[in-house]
């Protein structure tokens, strides 16, 4: 993997995303390279870190994933879902699940060892997710930094992120209210393309969802080896891969899946039930009559336009010495 960073496709993909990153984010107070002098080894320092973690535990990589876009929906992108106590994010249903915290608190351990006070838990997880991505194989980019750490943290809050049942009209909904538009949804949820469910989340679609029957949406050949994995009254927390066949590397074949009927979550298969959706799957996978799109570059161009969302900057906010609790 060390030699993945050198891959010349990965240096072509950076400068464009550079570039794109910049133009994005000019007004929003962020930029590429923010703390090239106040702490010029941040980046390497949460990178080493991941990497670090992920070498004994690949599941770290989704698990950053999924936790920075989570902290992103609700409050912006603040770190609001590192702050430890009752009634925070952490503890809501949606958040529960979530795994990688330590990850970020050990990076931010270093930094305050060699920089105190100066990389927000806000930079250090939108950095670890980027990492992330390129650890399992998919694009690097530039990351714009200089958030600022938020100080309020409710779980009630946390309705506003998408459900594992949600329609596809809702998702767009919630998605817009960011600026997100349907490609970006599309791209985003392809993150999907590694990482794990577990059985209590889908289960349901596998028996008496409709006239006592599987949910039809399910390819007929697929439903008996999940319901293998997954067997009526069984254990809900046992976890399956949502891109099965290819649950650890970032790719596109999370997309082969929904179109063959091999979607894990019934809000995943649904991009390819909604025709509005099912067009950006086509595209992601190249299907002769579509526009094709790079699923890794578009994928990175919807990162960066999510991670500043509702980010603080300036005098706003704080750097919080501990992610898991206000200063």
């Amino acid at each position: 993997m060390k030699g993945a960073y050198t891959n010349p496709r990965f240096f072509l993909a950076m400068t464009f995303m550079l570039a794109m990153a910049a133009a994005l984010v000019q007004a929003q107070g962020t930029r590429v390279g923010f703390y090239a002098r106040t702490c010029p080894r941040a980046e390497s320092i949460v990178r080493s870190t991941v990497q670090s973690h992920f070498r004994s535990n690949p599941n770290i990589a989704p698990g950053l994933l999924r936790m920075h876009f989570h902290d992103c929906f609700v409050q912006g992108c603040d770190a609001s879902i590192l702050i430890d106590g009752p009634n925070t994010e952490k503890t809501a249903p949606p958040n529960r699940l979530l795994r990688g915290y330590e990850v970020i608190d050990d990076a931010k351990t270093q930094l305050e060892a060699t920089c105190p006070g100066v990389v927000s838990c806000a930079d250090i997880l939108t950095l670890a997710a980027r990492d992330s991505v390129f650890l399992t194989r998919g694009i690097n980019w530039a990351v714009p930094t200089g958030r600022r750490d938020g100080r309020v943290s409710l779980a009630s809050d946390t309705t506003i992120l998408p459900g594992f049942r949600e329609s596809i009209d809702s998702q767009k909904q919630k998605f817009a209210a960011f600026g997100l538009n349907t490609q970006d949804l599309v791209a985003l949820v392809g993150g999907h393309t590694i990482g794990t469910s577990a059985c209590q989340l889908f289960s349901y679609r596998l028996y008496n969802f409709t006239n006592g029957g599987p949910d039809p949406t399910i390819n007929s050949a697929f439903v008996p080896q999940l319901q293998a994995l997954c067997p009526q009254n069984g254990d809900g927390s046992r976890r399956i891969d949502l891109d099965t066949g290819s649950g650890n590397r970032f790719d596109t074949s999370f997309f082969a899946n929904l179109r063959n009927g091999r979607g894990i979550l019934e809000s995943d298969q649904k991009l390819w039930t909604d025709p509005s959706t099912r067009t950006f799957v086509q595209r992601f996978l190249g299907e002769r009559g579509s526009r094709p799109l790079n699923f890794n570059v578009e994928f990175a161009r919807s990162m960066v336009k999510m991670s500043n969302i509702g980010v603080k900057t300036g005098t706003n906010g704080e750097i919080r010495r501990i992610c898991s609790a206000i200063n």
